[in-house]
């Protein structure tokens, strides 16, 4: 999924110098939707049937509040996967995330340290995988989550080689 700016194509884009946007798969969104239908879904049953036990079917209604909060992040996730992108340029690495508080993240491909590829049980489950990078400063250190398999093992040797042949000495 590549978008360029205002219209423009990927390849116009990176004709004119402006980066060309990748987006996350869609397997991410449809695996944190799960996770908060389950865990929301849950908690609204256990909810419903604990309060309608101590305190009375009346009190059992306050049960729906896991289930309007459920509604209220199933939009959100879509929000919030919509804004994850990357862009990888000549010398460095662009990751750009946040919907109210918009974060860009600039990672120089001589200042990259190391390159992890981690997929934990669920991501496992659902095909996907995450890209870790890690910089001499803490603070820049950047992930991008969500990725197939394949592509983030492409994209950790990709940095590796272009961090390696661009390595900053320290």
């Amino acid at each position: 999924m590549e978008t360029g700016s205002a219209g423009n194509t990927g390849k116009t884009a990176a004709a004119e110098g402006e980066p060309v946007w990748t987006g996350l798969p869609p397997g991410l969104l449809r695996m944190r939707r799960l996770l908060l239908v389950v865990w929301l879904g849950l908690l609204a049953v256990g909810l419903g049937l604990l309060l309608d036990l101590l305190a009375g079917p009346v009190w059992a209604a306050f049960a729906l509040l896991p289930l309007a909060l459920m509604a209220w992040g199933w939009v959100m996730l879509g929000h919030n996967w919509r804004s994850w992108r990357y862009a990888e340029r000549a010398d460095d690495l662009l990751i750009s995330k946040g919907v109210l508080w918009r974060e860009e993240t600039v990672v120089p491909y001589g200042r990259m340290q190391l390159v992890e590829v981690t997929s934990g049980p669920v991501e496992r489950h659902f095909g996907l995988a995450s890209v870790q990078l890690h910089t001499a400063a803490a603070a820049t250190d950047a992930t991008i989550p969500g990725l197939d398999p394949a592509e983030a093992e492409r994209l950790r040797d990709r940095l590796t080689e272009l961090g390696e042949a661009r390595s900053a000495g320290l």
